[in-house]
């Protein structure tokens, strides 16, 4: 029979720590507010949830790498929105936020959650962040919740098992 590890929703006793970005600060607002909520309603604490505000969301990884560094969070979330314009911009810090935080998670052995909103136009990111197409912000918070318990899943199971070869 096969093992199965599957994360929750249960988010009591965890600390998660929210990275938003002040860029397109209208969304992002949205955003935060959608994390909020899902951490409200999976039952995080509000003060077992630390909120960091960059200036944009090129500097997300930096800031869930000093995040992690310097204190135990079991997840961070980072909350960005990065809208299309008329030059490479936007490729270039769509790409390398995603890089970075991707990075982070793998460095610290923690979930580290993308929650940047990649879009076309304004449009696109106001249906993303509370509008007819969901908040992203309340699914990267509902997301960090399943991944912790992923985490400790594969981490018990590896303490009992035995390490993988």
């Amino acid at each position: 029979m096969a093992n199965e590890i599957i994360g929750n929703l249960d988010g009591q006793n965890l600390r998660i720590g929210v990275i938003v970005s002040q860029f397109n600060e209208t969304i992002t607002a949205r955003l935060l507010k959608g994390a909020r909520e899902a951490a409200d309603s999976h039952g995080i604490k509000e003060e077992n949830i630390t909120i960091v505000f960059v200036p944009g969301s090129f500097e997300l990884p930096a800031a869930a790498s000093k995040m992690l560094e310097t204190s135990n969070w079991d997840a961070v979330v980072a909350l960005g929105c990065v809208i299309r314009g008329e030059t490479p911009h936007f490729d270039l810090v769509a790409s390398e936020s995603a890089r970075g935080i991707s990075e982070v998670s793998r460095k610290f052995g923690k979930p580290v959650i993308f929650g940047v909103l990649t879009t076309n136009n304004m449009d696109q990111a106001l249906a993303r962040s509370g509008g007819f197409a969901g908040n992203k912000g309340f699914d990267s918070m509902s997301t960090a919740i399943k991944m912790v318990g992923v985490f400790d899943g594969i981490e018990k199971f590896t303490n009992i098992n035995g390490a993988a070869e």
